[in-house]
Order: C-alpha cells, then sequence, then structure tokens
C-alpha cells in the first residue's frame, strides 16, 4: 500500500460527491500530477505510478461508500419512529376538523332557519305597516274630505306652510288624492265639496307655478327641481314644462325673428335660380339659426336632466317648439321667397333646407334622454295603492328622441312632399327649364316642318295669283274672281302677307338661324346635368319605396325632351330638308354630320341612364322592367327616324348619279376622232360620278363608324353597280371607245377601293372584267366569256353587253349555239330586263360576304351604344 498524494487525498472526500459531479474532471484530477511527472521523466512511459495510485485511490472510495452506508442506515432506523409519531398526531387532527365542521353546520341551519322566520316576521310587519299606511292614509284623506265639505282648509294650509319642501310634496299628494276621491263620492253635498277642491287644487298649481317662475327667474334649479316633482306628482307637471318652454329666451328673443329683408339680402337668390350656377350648399341665415339651435339645446339638455325628474319628455316638448316654431316659420319664410322666384329656386331651396335640417337632426340625437327615468315619489307606490294606478302623472312610455325628432322632419316637410306633389313641381321645372333652353331650337325646326307643309301650297297660290293678276278689270272670269275671292279670305294676298311681317317686326323677334337648330353636344351634356340634379333632390325629397317610380316619372321627362324634341326633331328636319330638296341638284351630305352628333349625343344619354338611373329602380323589379322597356323603345324610335334619314341621303346620292350617268353621250365610247379621244383621260360622266362617291366617301367616314358606314357604303356601292350595270347595255362601243369605257371603269373600281369593303371590290371587279369583252379581238373572245372570270356567269346573261360591241354583226355567227334559243325577237325585251336580275344573282354567288343588299335592312343603330343590355 503506496502513500497518496496530498491533493489526491484532497479530492477522494465525501464532499466531492454531493455537488455537481464529472467523471472526466474526478479522473484527471488524479492523474494530473502523474502525467507531468510521467513527461518530465526521460526514457520509456512507465505505468506503475498510475497503477499504484489509483488502486490506492479505489481502496480510498471504497471506504467513503462503506461509511455513508452506515450513515444511511442509521438514518433510516430514527426515521421511522417519527414517521409513525406524524401519522397519529394527522389522524387525531382530523378527527377534530370533522366535529368542528359537523357543530358549524349545525349552527348555520339553525341561524337560516331564525332567518327564514325573520323574513316573515319582516313581511308581516311591512304588510301590517303598508296596512297602517294606508288606514292612516285614508283616515287623513276622509278627515281632509270632511273638512272640504265644511269649507275648511287650515290644515292643509298649516302643513303648507309650516312643512316647508316636504309639506308642499304631501299638499300635492293629498290634494291629487282628493280630487280622485272627490270625483268618485257620489253624496248631496259631494259638488259643492268637489267644487271646493277643485278651487283649492287651482290656487295650489297656480302657487307653485309662481314658485316655479321666480325660482327660473332667479337661477335656482335645486328649488326648480323641488316645484317640478311637486307638480309631478300633484297632476303629471305638463303645465310647468309649458311655463319652462314657454318663457324660454330662445322663443321670445327679438334675434330669433326673421325678417323678409335679411332673406332677401346675400349672393344666394340672386345665382339659385340659374340652373348653370351650381346649387347652393347652405343658406347663411338657416346655419345661424341650426347653430343657435344646437347650442341651446346643448345646454338645455344639462338644465333639463337637473331640473326635471322626467327629462326625456320635458326635452321632446322642448325640441317640439323648436321644430313648430323656429324652424318651421324661418322655412316657410325660405319657401315662400325662392317660390316668387322660379320653379327651381323653389326645389333648390327645399332641398337646401331638408338636407341642413337632416344634419341639425343628426347632431341632436346624441341628445337622447330616454335611457334617464322619471324620479317619481318614493312613497307613491307604497301609500297610494289603486288610486296611484289613475293618477295623473303615472309613468308612461316615452318615445325615444331620435324617433320623435325622425317624425318632427317628415311632419316639417310634409306639406311640400305629400303626394305626388314634389314630383309634379320637379317634371314642371324640368319641362320648363328644357323648354326654354331649347326655344330657338324648337322655333327653327317648328319653321322647317311648316315650310315642307306650304310648298304644295305655294305653288296653288302662285298658278292662283297668276290667273288673278292676267285677267283685266273689264274682262275678269269667273275663275279669275274666284281666285282672287280665295287670296283675299285665305289671307294667302300680297296685302296678308305684308301684314303679317309687320306684325313679326313689331313683336321685335328674331328670326331662328340654321345655327340654333343644330345638335351639340354641349346643349345635350347641361339638359343630363340638370336631370342629374333633379335626380339628386329625387332620392333625397322622396321616401325609399318612392325613388323607383319618381326616377321612373323623370326619365319619362328626359326621353321626351333629349329624344323627341331635340334628337328626334333635328333628324326630322334634315329628312325634311332632303324630300323637298331638288333631285336634280347634287346631294346634301350635311345630314351625317347630324347623325353624328346624334349618335354622341344618345351615347352619352344612354351612358347616364345605366349609371344614374337604373341603379335607383333595383329595389322594385317591376318599375325597372318598365324602365327598360321604355327606354329601349326610345332608342329604337330615335334610330328609325336616323334609319329613314341615311336612306334618304342615300337614294339622293343615287338620284344623283343616275343624273350623271344620263348624261352620257351616245357615241362617248365610239369616237370619229382617236386624237381628241385619246386626249381625254375619262369622260365627263365618270369624272362627276367618281367626284362624287369620293365626296361621299370623305363625309361618311368622317361621321359614320363601324356597321352604320360599312352598310351605307356598301348600299351606295351596290347600288351604284347595278346602275352601272344597266349603263353598259346602252352605249355601242368601238375598238377605240372600248379603251375609253376601260379607262372609265377602272376610275370607278379605284374610287370604289377607297371604300375598304370587300364584297364591293368583287363587284367592281367583275363590271372591270365585263368592260374588257370590247377590247377582245373577236377570237379569243369566246375563250375570253367562258372560261376566265367570266366563265361564272351564264353566257345569256352576257349577251346584251356582247350586243355593244361594234362589229357584232358580223361576229355574232361565231357565237352560235352559246346563247341557247334566242326565242322571239318581241319577248327580247322582257328577257334583257330579266337579265339583270338573274346576273346580279350570279353576281351574289361569287363573293358578298357581310355587304348589305338593297335596302337597310340591318337599319342604323347607335352601335356605341349597348341600350338592350339593360333587360331583366
Amino acid at each position: 500500500m503506496f502513500p497518496l498524494d496530498p491533493s489526491v487525498e484532497e479530492v477522494l472526500t465525501l464532499s466531492t460527491f454531493e455537488d455537481k459531479f464529472d467523471v472526466k474532471d474526478f479522473v484527471s484530477s488524479i492523474s494530473e500530477k502523474l502525467i507531468s511527472q510521467s513527461k518530465a521523466t526521460p526514457g520509456p512511459f512507465d505505468p506503475k505510478p498510475f497503477i499504484r495510485t489509483f488502486e490506492s485511490a479505489v481502496d480510498k472510495l471504497l471506504d467513503i461508500r462503506k461509511n455513508l452506508q452506515r450513515q444511511t442506515d442509521l438514518l433510516e432506523r430514527s426515521v421511522k419512529p417519527a414517521e409513525r409519531d406524524y401519522s397519529k398526531k394527522m389522524t387525531e387532527l382530523g378527527g377534530g376538523f370533522d366535529a368542528v365542521g359537523k357543530s358549524f353546520t349545525s349552527m348555520e341551519g339553525k341561524i337560516s332557519e331564525v332567518g327564514r322566520t325573520a323574513v316573515r316576521i319582516g313581511e308581516q310587519l311591512e304588510s301590517v305597516h303598508i296596512s297602517r299606511q294606508r288606514a292612516q292614509a285614508a283616515y287623513d284623506l276622509i278627515d281632509y274630505y270632511n273638512h272640504f265639505s265644511k269649507g275648511d282648509t287650515t290644515r292643509l294650509d298649516n302643513l303648507q306652510k309650516e312643512g316647508g319642501r316636504d309639506g308642499r310634496h304631501q299638499t300635492a299628494i293629498i290634494l291629487r288624492r282628493l280630487s280622485i276621491v272627490a270625483k268618485e263620492v257620489d253624496m248631496p253635498s259631494a259638488d259643492k265639496t268637489r267644487e271646493n277642491i277643485d278651487k283649492y287644487c287651482e290656487k295650489f298649481e297656480k302657487n307653485m307655478l309662481r314658485l316655479f317662475d321666480r325660482c327660473y327667474r332667479k337661477g335656482d334649479p335645486k328649488m326648480m327641481n323641488h316645484c317640478a316633482q311637486t307638480l309631478l306628482d300633484f297632476n303629471g307637471g305638463a303645465s310647468c314644462v309649458q311655463i319652462y318652454v314657454n318663457q324660454h329666451e330662445f322663443f321670445i328673443s327679438k334675434n330669433q325673428v326673421q325678417e323678409l329683408s335679411a332673406v332677401e339680402s346675400g349672393q344666394l337668390w340672386e345665382t339659385i335660380p340659374d340652373p348653370n350656377s351650381s346649387p347652393p350648399k347652405s343658406e347663411p341665415g338657416l346655419e345661424i339659426l341650426f347653430a343657435e339651435i344646437r347650442t341651446t339645446v346643448a345646454q338645455e339638455a344639462q338644465i333639463v336632466q337637473a331640473v326635471f325628474p322626467n327629462p326625456p319628455m320635458v326635452l321632446q316638448v322642448f325640441l317640439q317648439r323648436v321644430f313648430a316654431q323656429s324652424i318651421q316659420q324661418y322655412l316657410e319664410l325660405l319657401l315662400s321667397k325662392a317660390s316668387n322666384i322660379s320653379q327651381l329656386s323653389f326645389l333648390r331651396m327645399l332641398h337646401l333646407s331638408h338636407s341642413q335640417t337632416s344634419t341639425l337632426v343628426e347632431s341632436l340625437k346624441a341628445y337622447d334622454l330616454s335611457h334617464v327615468t322619471a324620479r317619481l315619489a318614493s312613497d307613491r307606490a307604497v301609500t297610494d295603492g289603486l288610486i296611484a294606478s289613475n293618477a295623473p302623472g303615472a309613468p308612461g312610455q316615452v318615445v325615444s328622441v331620435s324617433t320623435m325628432l325622425e317624425a318632427a322632419i317628415e311632419e316639417l316637410f310634409m306639406p311640400f312632399t305629400e303626394g305626388q306633389k314634389y314630383l309634379e313641381r320637379e317634371s314642371k321645372n324640368l319641362a320648363e327649364l328644357y323648354s326654354s333652353y331649347l326655344y330657338r331650337f324648337t322655333r327653327y325646326h317648328e319653321s322647317i316642318s311648316k315650310s315642307k307643309t306650304s310648298n304644295l301650297l305655294n305653288r296653288v297660290v302662285n298658278q292662283i295669283a297668276a290667273s288673278s293678276a292676267s285677267s283685266t278689270p273689264g274682262t275678269a272670269t269667273t275663275t279669275a274672281q274666284a281666285a282672287a275671292a280665295f287670296m283675299k279670305f285665305s289671307g294667302l294676298g300680297a296685302a296678308a302677307i305684308n301684314e303679317r311681317e309687320k306684325e313679326k317686326e313689331k313683336t321685335g323677334e328674331e328670326a331662328p338661324r340654321e345655327e340654333d337648330g343644330r345638335l351639340s353636344i354641349d346643349v345635350a351634356e347641361k339638359m343630363l346635368r340638370w336631370h342629374a340634379e333633379a335626380i339628386g333632390r329625387c332620392v333625397e325629397l322622396s321616401s325609399t319605396s318612392d325613388v323607383p317610380k319618381n326616377a321612373f316619372a323623370l326619365l319619362r321627362v328626359l326621353s321626351e325632351a333629349l329624344g323627341r324634341s331635340y334628337v328626334e326633331a333635328a333628324l326630322e328636319t334634315s329628312l325634311t330638308r332632303l324630300e323637298t330638296r331638288d333631285p336634280k341638284l347634287e346631294p346634301d351630305l350635311s345630314p351625317l354630320s347630324t347623325l353624328r352628333t346624334a349618335d354622341m349625343v344618345c351615347h352619352l344619354w344612354q351612358q347616364y341612364v345605366n349609371i344614374a338611373l337604373m341603379p335607383l329602380s333595383s329595389s322594385s323589379v317591376t318599375i325597372r322592367r318598365e324602365m327598360v322597356i321604355f327606354n329601349n323603345q326610345t332608342i329604337s324610335r330615335v334610330e328609325g327616324c336616323a334609319n329613314a334619314l341615311l336612306q334618304r341621303v342615300t337614294d339622293s346620292v343615287i338620284s344623283w348619279l343616275t343624273v350623271q350617268l344620263n348624261k352620257q353621250k351616245r357615241n362617248d365610247f365610239k369616237p370619229r376622232n382617236d386624237d381628241l379621244s385619246f386626249a381625254r383621260v375619262n369622260t365627263e360622266p365618270c369624272e362627276a360620278c367618281c367626284e362624287t362617291m369620293e365626296k361621299v366617301r370623305d363625309a361618311a367616314k368622317l361621321n359614320l363608324t363601324g356597321k352604320n358606314l360599312e352598310v351605307f357604303l356598301t348600299e351606295v356601292g351596290v347600288t351604284f353597280h347595278t346602275l352601272l350595270l344597266d349603263h353598259l347595255k346602252r352605249f355601242p362601243v368601238s375598238a377605240t371607245g372600248g379603251l375609253m369605257l376601260a379607262k372609265d371603269l377602272k376610275s370607278y373600281q379605284d374610287t370604289i377601293a377607297t371604300f375598304n369593303m370587300p364584297a364591293l371590290s368583287e363587284r367592281f371587279e367583275f363590271i372591270r372584267q365585263l368592260g374588257n369583252v370590247f377590247l377582245i379581238q373577236p377570237d379569243i373572245l369566246r375563250t375570253y366569256i367562258t372560261e376566265n372570270y367570266l366563265g361564272k356567269i351564264e353566257p345569256a346573261l352576257l349577251r346584251p353587253y356582247l350586243a355593244q360591241r361594234a362589229e357584232w354583226n358580223k361576229e355574232e355567227k361565231m357565237f352560235e349555239g352559246l346563247f341557247g334559243d334566242e326565242g322571239e325577237n318581241e319577248g327580247r325585251g322582257f328577257k334583257d330586263r330579266l337579265g339583270v336580275s338573274r346576273m346580279m344573282r350570279e353576281l351574289e354567288a361569287l363573293r358578298i360576304g357581310d355587304g348589305a343588299g338593297s335596302g337597310f335592312s340591318a337599319g342604323f343603330s347607335f352601335n356605341s351604344l349597348n341600350t338592350r343590355s339593360l333587360g331583366i
């Protein structure tokens, strides 16, 4: 056994293992010094010091473990008796606690029994006390009644004078009960007694009201509260509330008396009748009045809660007086002044007043005192019994201030909005505005309409005038005399006409100008802006259930003015001008600009209907459907006018082209002087037709868009193509003239190509190919008309054109059998006419695509609109 190093012995103690123990640290602390010595000693590694040290350490640790085990055994033996003693004591304490709990439970049951007995005794005592109070009250009531029957009021007077506040309060209760009893008693002297009681009650009420008035003037809220409470228990306190409200400074102040001069002043009254100015947002006098009302109500809400036992009812009486007196008087003053100016001024002022009053109502709803309960006398419910249930001051159902304010504003504006009054005013206002604004426009178009009906009459008048003028006085015939008489009495003579002209000069009315009758986007925007303002007022002033119906009514007014009186009038006037225009004159393309403006106006109009009006009818499916149907019918009617106008423009263009083609000379395509013929590029009719079609193209592309442009240009091109087919059958063509014809047809084709219509390009390519039959040599002509482009057409249909070749009489034998049986000569004219329609059917087989046929089958449409999408 080798001795251990002292540092190792320090480690091998029990304290080393009591705290946090780490095996690696423990081993390293034992072998740390040995490792240092091993490193310091030269030579090979010697394990013996390590073995001896660890063996000794293990022996030491075994000894420590044995000592620890002995100590543990000793402690365990000493703990067992202590545990037995502890368990015994806990058992004894548990038994003691159980005994105490049982004692408390028994005591609690006895206390509960005593409590229930006390409650029963208390209830019996309270019942006895109430019975005693009632008996005492009944005794006192009978005693007071007997005193009143004798005319003696000394006892009540003493109670009122000596009792102070409580005495007055008790006097009020006694008098109220005496009044009820006096009405029930039926005895010989009851009438006199009842009379004495009523006189005393009246005297008492007057005294209390005088006291309340003095306290009100002194500003004593406590005494005011006492008087109000006493009068509430006496007769409900209505008289007290009336005095308080009637004598309030707000209602008797001179500042609240609005003078008419104050209303008339200000810039508002200068701009309010002008429909082009923005509607006013506020009225100075109304703003001042409402500001004072807000301030006063805010103060009164606090005073009422401090003074009156029933503040909700008092505040409602005060607000009702404010609306019935201050607001209503000033509102009637404003509306009376506005009504004297114009309908628009009245409606704008009505809307302004309603808007500002609604804002006032919303701010006053913050002073709703319905949550404050009435502070009635505490002894009433106990002492009054059945009598108190019939008392005039018994609390009842008090409506909220919010409900009262809503009813007040409805009642305030009811005289102006009930029934159909408002809608009739609004409709009349819009009709007057539109009528005044479109006055010169309407006069212009009425003059055009009158000129149409007077054209025929003018011709008759001219003939009659010529007849009467050609007759001398001595040789006047019966016809001339009748003509003179007709001129005299019909007012168509020169004298009558001069008299009418003088009357126009006296009135000083300016004759309508052409500019007055033109459609304008600005005019439509202004009319829609006026209508939008009316719709805004309608939503504000109409009840929710009436908004769809009223919006539909205003839509009818707008459609009548903007649709029928404005757009349709302009379209009908343009149509009238075209109908009365000489067809031999160059066509007037200005109606296309009218169509363009009408398209934009209707687009703007329908956008407004979709965005502003249709959503207002969402709450009523029936009215919405009626609005959609009405709107679609209106637009369809306007489209019908536009379609008739566009068809008339097309007819005038075709008539002019026909006139130009009729100017074609018989020998234009069979010239005698070849040099002069080659000097000309195109014939005069060709140049005139091309120039006309270029003007038509430019005007159409400037004013029409989409499908309308396509239909119009296709109609003109197709009809002109038909004219050319018939035109080529009427002129003989020589070899040199064929070149002239080819130039004309090429010009037609180039002009039509600028239309950018594929269907027309196909047709006029056929025309050019048909013109080449006058240039082809006879020996290859048969092949040209059967195998090339013309091979798609039946040869018999081409014969009328081949017959116009200068040498056709000689060449006809070369085509024997190609055209079939010609039939009899006398039927050839009918076959030629039939040939054109048959040729057209053949051409349709080429490629017409989406092009329109003869006539506007699709009709003009406002292609920028989507009115049909409004359907339900």
